[in-house]
């Protein structure tokens, strides 16, 4: 970092453990959407961070126990830490990256509040200056059924047209008071682009047995990659721009071919995982193949979090610190809807996300093979921070 003075040294260290707790909190999250929401050979992705983003936003407005539930599922200590942490994101890892040759990425939030309920000048600011939102005020008693379609023309534009439509018509209605949405858009070329001419048909077992032929890229170029007791790791990178962000998507391979349930459970539960299973030297591959895959998923995630026992802001009345008004009480949150892109090929990724103990590596042989032909899980990653940008996993290369 060249950073020699201790404040800046220990505000480092402090955002780079903020980091793998929010982590930690990712998998928890991705853990229990892969179980609610797994249908035969859906693939997923979603980017826990950005529900965790507006979860700190909603956070930030927030009191009593409605607080305190929120900063307990998130981990962390105070709304300040949250702030620095999310403010930190927003503005350094989430900056477009295109202009110097990175991968083209943004973030966007937005608040859409009814008029009868002014900002508190407190909230607003945090609104504005630490997650950059755009507030926006709306007469839901009696434009309600506009509402969707606005907050939908909105996620379209900061998406790239990829994500048509966050919130389904028929979800707002005169009694909405508040919308929040997150957007969230990252494109990147791999570094070392796959030969489309090298493209072949390969078998992928599916999970609960069978299986199907689909298009794999292949290289016979060295790979970051590395094995450990019961899974793989192979790391690509993307082509970095002028600044120090370096992202990676990460495959994590089971050796069973139906051992992608068990690999999440384990990933989820041991804290700092990824810290300690990421390749990181070069090596030469006896076989490498990955499906090219592509995938849309959006779910609602209210319910997954009222499992993971945030319920008070779905209950009303800690939501007190927003707005200024005698009703400020009643007001609670009725859905958080989340929906990302994920496209994978020869050339590289686009993806896009919308949310309205230490295990040894083997001893290093001398080539490994990676051959993901069946189901396994995915993520993408800025390697300078640790921040995991989106989760996923592919059952079906086939299916979208």
């Amino acid at each position: 970092m060249g950073l020699t003075h201790s404040h800046s040294h220990s505000h480092c260290q402090k955002m780079s453990e903020s980091i793998t707790t929010q982590t930690d909190v990712s998998f928890m999250l991705a853990k229990h959407v892969f179980s609610n929401e797994i249908k035969d050979d859906t693939n997923l992705v979603f980017s826990p961070l950005s529900i965790q983003i507006v979860l700190g936003l909603i956070a930030a407005g927030s009191m009593g126990p409605t607080k305190d539930q929120l900063l307990c599922f998130l981990k962390a200590k105070s709304i300040d830490e949250l702030n620095s942490l999310y403010s930190h994101l927003v503005n350094i890892i989430f900056v477009d990256g295109s202009p110097n040759g990175g991968p083209r990425l943004s973030i966007a939030n937005g608040v859409w509040i009814d008029q009868t309920f002014p900002l508190k000048p407190s909230f607003k600011k945090v609104v504005d200056k630490v997650y950059k939102a755009t507030s926006n005020c709306i007469d839901f008693q009696n434009k309600a059924t506009e509402v969707p379609n606005q907050v939908n023309q909105w996620a379209k534009m900061k998406t790239n047209d990829l994500i048509k439509e966050i919130l389904p018509h028929g979800t707002v209605n005169n009694m909405t008071r508040l919308i929040f949405a997150n957007a969230l858009y990252f494109k990147g070329a791999w570094n070392d682009k796959f030969n489309a001419s090298d493209m072949k048909d390969h078998k992928f077992h599916l999970l609960r047995g069978g299986s199907i032929k689909a298009p794999f890229m292949t290289s016979n170029k060295k790979q970051y990659a590395v094995a450990f007791d019961g899974f793989k790791v192979l790391g690509l990178h993307y082509k970095q721009g002028r600044d120090a962000r370096c992202f990676c998507m990460y495959i994590i391979l089971p050796d069973a071919r139906d051992g992608l349930p068990a690999l999440i459970d384990k990933i989820s539960s041991s804290p700092g995982f990824l810290n300690h299973h990421l390749p990181c030297v070069k090596v030469k591959m006896s076989k490498l193949l990955i499906p090219k895959f592509k995938t849309t998923f959006s779910f609602e995630a209210s319910t997954v979090l009222k499992g993971l026992g945030v319920t008070s802001p779905f209950c009303g009345g800690g939501l007190t610190e927003m707005v200024d008004s005698p009703l400020a009480g009643r007001l609670f949150i009725s859905q958080i809807f989340h929906q990302s892109f994920i496209e994978v090929n020869e050339e590289g990724t686009e993806a896009a996300a919308v949310t309205a103990s230490v295990i040894e590596p083997r001893s290093i042989e001398e080539e490994i093979d990676f051959v993901a032909d069946h189901p396994f899980l995915f993520l993408i990653r800025d390697d300078s921070t640790g921040v995991v940008l989106f989760i996923g996993s592919v059952l079906n290369p086939l299916t979208s």
